[in-house]
């Protein structure tokens, strides 16, 4: 099945404000790269599930908590 080009609305950049964190930190802390974050903030990219379960555990949140499936088309 292909991905159709969705993205998924995240809370990355709100939660990395309240921790005060940079782009850059982040990565670090989640094993990925600035650009990566920048690309999943701003909506260009969606993160690997497994990408996405790393961000979620760094901030102690499930993965729902910080990403938003609900304009996401599960059926196909």
């Amino acid at each position: 099945m292909k991905d159709k080009g969705i993205i998924v609305k995240t809370r990355i950049r709100e939660l990395r404000k309240l921790h005060k964190l940079s782009q850059a930190e982040l990565a670090d802390a989640v094993g990925t790269t600035r650009q990566t974050i920048t690309s999943i903030e701003v909506g260009k990219y969606t993160a690997s599930l497994v990408l996405a379960y790393k961000i979620a555990k760094y901030f102690n949140l499930s993965i729902e908590e910080v990403f938003d499936f609900s304009e996401v088309d599960m059926e196909g």
